[in-house]
């Protein structure tokens, strides 16, 4: 670039004033306007590579790589065109690509590609050189070979981090298999162990999981996990019961496949032929099976499967279902076992918000000293806050109130500035808006949790999370925000985008602005063009069918699904469908979350028949069936009261929300049945 050009860019830079008309000043228009051209071609290539990438088109990546140079997102065309022909590219390409992007995610997400792909080979020289400089150290699979490899001894610490790691994948993966395997050669696995992974993934569905597990001590598993799940019923009829624990854990894998079917003839099964045959361990197990599959049906049989199980013989996850079936215990909850069965579990699962508040109330109902209400309400101090569901909940069982918490110290400039200048920042907030939103989420995580050294502190977040507000790139700001650890901004938390269209059509159709708000939060984090997996568009996720319903009963005249995308027309028709389901509900809050996120068929259903017991409303949604729907009732009633506290300005109740839930009162009308 010639002097005067530089010259007239470092004035612009400057904000000076160029004269009208001077050679200066046409000068920086042409140029102004060739590096716009050139910044447009640039963008087009980058989306067109990120295209061919999901394409999987080699062959175009590598034509439209020169076409990204010096782009602002070029990290991440070069990674997609090295990526797309990792398995034959040499260690050098590799290694220079390191150094030319060092320190950015793309070159931490080719060296997490590349160690997987090193594992594979089992070439544990380079990968024993590489796996120092992974930065990342979030893929299980990569860990579990530097755990198998020469980077590690097989001891006793190593057998264990495994074995979580393993236990933790549902997917078949060969890592964490491989390193199973080989702990096991090494006598540092049992044979149990193994069993135990056959019979997760088994449970949840997995059966090529479950028959790579047990080909580690089956010879013939793949015969046999593939008879069990063509048909477990006809397997057993037909099983006869060999010598030594393969034989019958053939058993125990068939009855949990049986269950996902009908855990009622699984239990009639067990009950009435195989329960002599197995091991007391192995018949704990099956009856913990049986049992969560007859509480995610909602079963009054589930707990007397459960009490039929030893404890110390159950999964977490067949404790957590233990505990929801007592919650649901006819007349009152059977506090006794809630507090036996979340002691039962693991260290981990302990601290989870939900066993914390369950087993704190559990011990206050059945406290006799002043030593158990002491440490019960300890519990209950260490959860309490805005955070979350049980978090708040914890807060009123402590006599308190949900109220706007100390807002934070204003940002500096300085820290502002920082944030606006973090490169890996500012590149995922351009992929977001070029439209590349996967990639932009991807960076963007990265950037936040490994700044400097062990991730953002909370100042760091907060500018992080400002710089996303700015931008409107609402799932950024909200979930940067949430990470704070010692102080919470909750109005950068809870943001309220088009408060006027929002509060207004809310107001106008009778509905709580905050519960709007709460949903539109947990359905699309406020991002406009939002589209899930299954086709619902918007701020308010509408699936198509449902907006044509909706449209006609609310009088919306001449609508097409193509105007779901519309800012108010979304809301307009997600309002509209709202208020008809909580209408159809009696104004319950949980049953129209629900209804809202499963369908209303659904939660008519989970609230019971006639003659079941009348819940309160947090045992109920934390019964529900399907994982997604009981997260999602949990966080849009927990977002709802945030958002309460933050319009009204007054501390809030979630229970008053919550309120109980019971089989519909028969005498009442049927409001919306037709409701999709």
């Amino acid at each position: 670039m010639q002097l005067p050009a530089i010259l007239t860019l470092i004035a612009l830079a400057a904000g000076l004033t160029l004269p009208v008309g001077s050679p200066a000043q046409a000068q920086l228009r042409d140029q102004a306007r060739v590096a716009a051209a050139a910044q447009t071609r640039g963008d087009d290539a980058i989306v067109e590579m990120g295209l061919a990438f999901r394409r999987g088109d080699r062959a175009r990546l590598t034509a439209l790589l020169p076409l990204v140079s010096g782009h602002v997102l070029e990290p991440w065309g070069a990674y997609w065109e090295l990526k797309a022909r990792l398995d034959t590219a040499s260690a050098t390409e590799v290694q220079d690509f390191f150094t030319r992007f060092a320190g950015t995610y793309q070159e931490d997400r080719l060296r997490n590609d590349w160690l997987l792909l090193l594992g594979q080979r089992r070439d544990w020289a380079s990968f024993a050189a590489e796996y120092p400089n992974y930065r990342m150290g979030d893929d299980k699979e990569v860990r579990c070979y530097a755990l198998a490899g020469d980077t590690a001894q097989p001891g006793a610490e190593v057998a264990s981090e495994v074995k979580r790691l393993w236990y933790a994948q549902r997917e078949a993966d060969d890592g964490c298999n491989y390193a199973a395997a080989r702990l096991r050669a090494a006598g540092k696995l049992k044979d149990a162990d193994i069993w135990r992974k056959a019979r997760m993934a088994m449970e949840a569905n997995r059966p090529k999981a479950a028959k790579m597990a047990a080909e580690m001590v089956a010879p013939d598993a793949a015969d046999q996990i593939g008879d069990i799940v063509d048909n477990p019923a006809r397997y057993l009829s037909k099983h006869v019961i060999a010598a030594g624990r393969v034989s019958k854990e053939w058993v125990v894998l068939a009855l949990i496949r049986m269950t996902s079917n009908d855990a009622d003839a699984a239990a009639a099964v067990l009950e009435n032929h195989w329960s002599v045959h197995l091991t007391p361990e192995q018949r704990s197990w099956a009856w913990g099976a049986i049992g969560k599959g007859a509480a995610q049906k909602l079963s009054n049989d589930a707990y007397g499967y459960f009490a039929k199980a030893k404890n110390s013989d159950l999964s977490d996850e067949h404790l957590g279902w233990k505990v929801r079936a007592a919650l649901r215990k006819p007349i009152q909850p059977n506090w006794k076992e809630i507090f036996a069965a979340t002691g039962a579990m693991s260290a981990e699962a302990r601290q989870d918000p939900t066993w914390v508040y369950w087993r704190a109330r559990a011990q206050l109902r059945a406290s006799k000293t002043e030593a158990d209400n002491t440490e019960s309400t300890a519990a209950l101090q260490s959860i309490a806050g805005v955070r979350g569901f049980y978090e708040q909940l914890a807060l009123e069982e402590l006599g308190q109130r949900i109220a706007i918490p100390t807002k934070p110290l204003p940002l500096t400039p300085e820290e502002k500035d920082a944030a606006r200048q973090n490169p890996g920042l500012k590149r995922a907030l351009y992929a977001i808006a070029l439209g590349l939103r996967a990639d932009g989420v991807r960076e963007w995580n990265y950037t936040t949790n490994l700044h400097a050294k062990g991730g953002m502190n909370d100042r760091e977040l907060l500018a992080a999370a400002d710089f996303a507000c700015q931008r409107e790139v609402w799932d950024r700001c909200i979930n940067t925000s949430e990470r704070t650890k010692a102080v919470v901004d909750l109005e950068q938390r809870f943001p309220m985008p088009h408060k006027d269209a929002v509060t207004q059509r809310a107001t106008q159709i009778g509905l709580d602005p905050a519960y709007v708000y709460g949903l539109i939060r947990q359905e699309s984090r406020f991002i406009m063009d939002a589209r899930s997996g299954v086709g619902a568009s918007g701020l308010m996720q509408v699936m198509p069918a449902t907006a044509r319903w909706t449209a006609k009963k609310i009088g919306l005249a001449d609508f097409q699904t193509t105007q779901l995308n519309d800012r108010d027309t979304n809301i307009a028709i997600g309002t509209g469908y709202l208020k008809l389901v909580l209408d159809d509900f009696a104004g319950s809050m949980p049953l129209a979350a629900a209804a809202y996120n499963a369908g209303p068929s659904r939660p008519r259903s989970w609230r019971g028949a006639s003659g079941s017991p009348v819940l309160e409303a947090a045992i109920w949604a934390e019964n529900i069936p399907f994982a997604e729907t009981r997260d999602y009732v949990k966080k849009v009633l927990a977002n709802t009261t945030a958002y309460a506290a933050l319009i009204s300005g007054q501390p809030q109740s979630l229970k008053a929300r919550l309120g109980a839930v019971g089989p519909r009162d028969a005498a009442a009308p049927d409001v919306n049945k037709d409701l999709p």
